[in-house]
């Protein structure tokens, strides 16, 4: 029950965000909504860590110290794509320490299965860009994505124009 109440607390969630992004982008609503509409797809992850957490930051490691009980969204490549790069997914890993254990229940929010994942056209033409991104189906995407070694960003590497 608690894992359900959640999970439909974290889809609210990343609704907002999602809204707020494509607003704060001018991205046209209708084009959000019919990537990460109703029928978004959601996988979960329990990992039991350390507790430091590391990012990429100007091609260097550095430690990030998380707030206690705090929610950390990382923008996935997927946003980097339907961006059209604004928003860049971050490299992040985790970092052994010895002193303290976490819980980590990683949630990761994708357009619905039979979607199309690209950057956003209204973006596109405000940008007066191209864009930098190939056009694939959700589904495509993520039997592309686990069938190559996860390492950096080579995936999202393999789908630039």
């Amino acid at each position: 029950d608690t894992l359900e109440m959640y999970s439909a607390q974290v889809k609210s969630i990343a609704k907002i965000l999602i809204a707020k992004m494509g607003e704060a982008l001018e991205i046209k609503p209708e084009e959000i909504e019919e990537r990460f509409g109703d029928d978004m797809f959601q996988s979960m992850r329990m990992n039991y860590y350390p507790p430091c957490l590391q990012i990429k930051k100007d091609g260097k490691w550095v430690f990030v110290k998380p707030l206690p009980n705090a929610f950390i969204v990382n923008v996935g490549d997927v946003l980097e794509i339907i961006t059209n790069e604004i928003y860049k997914s971050i490299a992040h890993r985790v970092v052994v320490n010895s002193e303290k254990e976490r819980l980590s229940f990683a949630t990761f929010r994708n357009p619905g299965l039979n979607k199309e994942i690209s950057p956003a056209k209204s973006l596109v033409e405000k940008q007066k860009k191209r864009a930098k991104f190939k056009r694939l189906i959700t589904k495509d995407y993520l039997k592309g994505l686990f069938s190559r070694e996860l390492y950096g960003k080579a995936y999202l590497d393999a789908m630039r124009i």
